[in-house]
């Protein structure tokens, strides 16, 4: 056998392995304490602990105070329940907060919205007076044109021009047939 052959080796394997194991336990058990945090929940336990030992000295009794008929869940209940009570309504408040926040947040987009639609329509009617300010400018300018036009023809030789387009529808005529 390998142990009766060599008595150091199997002794150095057996302390190598025992090494190991004494290790590897270490690592795991640091690992538990901080996967569940073990140091700080000893401190909460002994500070717990304490408070209960000063309210006893001082003759203050409370819901979660240990007795021997006490179920530990009503106990804790009786400790965490007013914690969890305040934090609801911390967080209730928050929530209010900022509920209030999103809905000046909203009135402030829909004002912008508002004011950029504002602003567009105002351009179209700008540009609609524009066009309307340049179309009477152009039938004024036709309209006294017409005028002139008008004034024009009032002011001709009427009778001369009758006058003249008698004689000349005369000139136009064919002649008798020969």
């Amino acid at each position: 056998m390998y142990v009766e052959e060599d008595k150091n080796g199997a002794s150095a394997t057996f302390d190598n392995i025992a090494d190991y194991i004494e290790s590897q336990n270490v690592n795991d058990l640091e690992q538990l304490f901080k996967d569940y945090a073990v140091q700080e929940n000893i401190d909460i336990l002994h500070r717990v602990v304490n408070e209960a030992k000063e309210r006893k000295a001082q003759g203050e009794v409370n819901k979660d105070v240990w007795r021997e008929n006490l179920n530990p869940r009503e106990a804790v209940s009786a400790r965490t329940i007013p914690i969890i009570e305040s934090e609801v309504k911390r967080l209730r408040e928050a929530l209010a907060e900022v509920w209030l926040a999103l809905d000046v947040y909203l009135s402030f987009l829909r004002s912008h919205q508002i004011q950029e639609e504002n602003r567009s329509l105002q351009t179209q009617i700008e540009e609609n007076v524009t066009a309307v300010v340049n179309t009477k400018k152009t039938a004024k300018q036709l309209l006294d044109k017409l005028d002139r036009v008008y004034d024009d023809w009032q002011n001709l030789p009427t009778e001369q021009i009758e006058a003249w387009t008698v004689q000349t529808m005369e000139s136009l005529k064919p002649g008798p047939p020969p």
